[in-house]
Parts: C-alpha cells; sequence; structure tokens
C-alpha cells in the first residue's frame, strides 16, 4: 500500500530485473484484469510486473468526487517513485487507462521507455462531435448506477459521467512525446459493436494516432471485443514482449 495525497493505493509488484512493465487496467477494472498475464510477462522478460489498482477500485481507498485524469497520473508517478521506479517502464494500458497513459507520457516522458495502448482511450476519437454522442449513450448507465452508487464500478462510472465535457475537450489536445515508442493496439469490434458510426471513428482515431508520431506501430486485433487482454491474452503478451524486447 503506498499514500499519496491522503489516499491509500494498492500496488502489486512482481519484482525481476532493471525493466518494468506497468499494467493499468481499464474502466471499472482493478488489477485482476491482468493476473493471468503477470506470470507469464516475468517468466519471458525477467522485467519487474507491477499492477495496480486505481483509486476507488480494488484494494484501493474511493476518493470522493468526479474523476479527474491529473490525479490518476499522480497516484500512479508516485507510487513507482515510492516503489523506487523512475525510468525502464513499458506502460500497458487498457481502455480508460489511456487517458491515465497519455498525460503521463506527456508530462514524464523520460520514465518511459515504451507504451503498449491496448484498445485505449486516444484523443483523436473525442472531437466535438463525438463527445455528445458519448455522453448521450452513457446517459442510462449512468441513472441506473446512481441507484446503487456504493458499488466500486458504480461509483466509478458516476464518477467518470461527472465534468466528462470539459474533460475530453482538453483530452482532445493532449500530444504524445515522439521519444516514447507505442504500440496501438485496436479491437475490431470496438466498444461500440453496436453502432457503426462510433466504430468507424474508433478505428480511424487509432489509425491517426499511429500515423502522428515517429516509432509508432498500428495493430488490429480480428474477431476481438472491447475486451482485448481476455479475448486475445495472448497477443497482448507478444506485443508487450516485443516492445520490451526493443527497450535493450
Amino acid at each position: 500500500m503506498i499514500t499519496n495525497d491522503g489516499h491509500r493505493l494498492a500496488f502489486h509488484v512482481t519484482q525481476g530485473n532493471g525493466h518494468t512493465i506497468v499494467l493499468d487496467s481499464g474502466g471499472g477494472e482493478d488489477s485482476s484484469q491482468w493476473k493471468g498475464l503477470v506470470p507469464e510477462l516475468h517468466a519471458n522478460t525477467g522485467a519487474t510486473v507491477i499492477t495496480y489498482d486505481r483509486a476507488g477500485l480494488g484494494k484501493s481507498d474511493a476518493v470522493p468526487g468526479p474523476w479527474k485524469v491529473e490525479s490518476a497520473v499522480g497516484d500512479l508517478k508516485s507510487g513507482l517513485e515510492q516503489l523506487g521506479v523512475t525510468k525502464n517502464v513499458t506502460l500497458v494500458s487498457h481502455s480508460q487507462a489511456g487517458e491515465v497513459a497519455n498525460y503521463f507520457a506527456k508530462e514524464n516522458p523520460k520514465m518511459l521507455s515504451g507504451a503498449v495502448l491496448v484498445d485505449a482511450n486516444l484523443p483523436p476519437f473525442f472531437t466535438d462531435e463525438e463527445i455528445p454522442r458519448l455522453v448521450a449513450a452513457t446517459q442510462p448507465q449512468v441513472d441506473a448506477a446512481k441507484k446503487n452508487p456504493d458499488k466500486p464500478d458504480n461509483r466509478q462510472l458516476i464518477s467518470t459521467a461527472e465534468g466528462f465535457t470539459p474533460a475530453h475537450k482538453a483530452f482532445h489536445k493532449v500530444t504524445w512525446p515522439n521519444s516514447v515508442p507505442a504500440t496501438v493496439m485496436v479491437s475490431e469490434k470496438t466498444p461500440f459493436d453496436g453502432s457503426p458510426v462510433d466504430a468507424q471513428r474508433w478505428h480511424t482515431a487509432a489509425a491517426a494516432f499511429a500515423q502522428d508520431g515517429p516509432n509508432r506501430t498500428l495493430v488490429t486485433v480480428t474477431g476481438s471485443s472491447h475486451e482485448v487482454p481476455k479475448d486475445r491474452p495472448d497477443l497482448v503478451l507478444k506485443e508487450i514482449e516485443d516492445m520490451v524486447a526493443t527497450q535493450h
């Protein structure tokens, strides 16, 4: 358990050599999302593997109020520093954790040697046309969640909905540092399997992000839903191992 800004966060560390792989879970998910991958990653790379629970999830304390990406970035950075990890990090981020990754990379490029963005939220997707569609589409889920607000994934949904529009207008402008290589894994079915318009925009955003700087690779995960770590753990493992291998 590490403490940052008055709340405690659970970090799970499998100790290895000088390289560190950090696995950051999707929205509403805790570190258990990665439990199947951790032993294999550690065995295959020899790296230290770290998973953690973002505030309000898993064993970490809840923080009241809207979800703020800046707070999540601060929690991750503080946790890594308290664990003595300040460089040679490969960051692996699924879904909502893509927002944490983009801000983290922008602010701390020297800590990262690479990133694998797994069907992650990326700045090009959150246009002025797309943000209102997302707000409207998730409103029924948010209303339902408010009937049982203490359930962790409901609490996460409610806190993410608060301030969503201004937060994502700001996110749209974030730029990834050219010094940090990135593998962009995009699922074939996307989080918007029932909406061809949104699914197409998701794919277009991933391609645009991949093309927008050097050392970026786009990998389309055929047949996979948004839950790529569950649907194709073999491919996630391969892309992480490839990224780590290029850092040596």
